[in-house]
């Protein structure tokens, strides 16, 4: 049995206190699994990573545990312990790759890597001195998708991985999300059932701002999830 990683008990989250988007919402992540979560557009899935990544400002919870220990969003250890690629993320625009990377190494407090492998496996070998502003939506993901790999935290989100990338680079990610495992566990959103059947050990759909059902395992198949996507959009 996998120790437990991240426990979070009955978050809600909102933007106006009449427009909840999460409602007592609790998951467990893992410690080594690769968890996806899959819902309807507007069910919360940006909302939760933002939550989770510190990024939300309103939101309340009962419990969040981290490695067994209470902690808090912007606590400093647990920052150090995490790491977000969001869908869309204009910040750093006027670093270069390299120079964003040097950055996020020094604040994480590690050595910097040599991250070859990783520049050439998401066909990145071109733009590593172009400023993060000037690259297209997929080059820029894969920057910030280099920089998540190469640091290795221990509880890695990604929203939206896949979106912007071309074919070579999506194939790519999705051996590097099954390899994982051997550094941390991650939590990603996608809309692309594919991305979530091939690489997930649990899966968590999202509906009405809670975890509505959960896939393990042999239970992971395309054509499941979706009936019950179907269904949540009857309903």
């Amino acid at each position: 049995m996998k120790e437990s990683l991240f426990l979070l008990k009955n978050l809600s989250a909102w933007y106006t206190r009449d427009k909840m988007v999460l409602s007592h919402l609790s998951m467990e992540l893992k410690s080594q699994e690769i968890v996806g979560l899959i819902g309807l557009n507007g069910a919360g899935k940006t909302t939760l990573i933002k939550v989770l990544s510190g990024l939300h400002p309103s939101f309340h919870w009962d419990d969040l545990r981290f490695c067994g220990n209470p902690v808090k969003l912007r606590g400093k250890s647990f920052k150090l312990s995490r790491y977000t690629v969001f869908a869309e993320d204009a910040s750093f625009g006027y670093f270069t790759f390299r120079e964003y990377l040097t950055y996020v190494f020094f604040a994480y407090g590690q050595k910097l890597p040599d991250v070859r492998e990783l520049i050439q496996g998401f066909g990145f070998e071109a733009y590593t001195d172009v400023l993060l502003k000037d690259l297209s939506t997929g080059n820029r993901k894969k920057a910030f998708l280099i920089t998540a790999f190469a640091l290795k935290p221990k509880l890695l989100f990604l929203d939206e991985p896949v979106n912007g990338l071309d074919f070579q680079s999506t194939e790519y990610l999705y051996q590097k999300i099954s390899q994982y495992k051997q550094y941390g566990t991650i939590l990603f959103s996608s809309h692309i059932l594919e991305s979530i059947t091939l690489t997930s050990d649990r899966v968590l759909v999202l509906e009405k701002g809670k975890i509505q059902k959960t896939f393990e395992k042999e239970e992971i198949k395309a054509d499941a999830i979706r009936e019950v996507l179907h269904h949540e959009y009857a309903d």
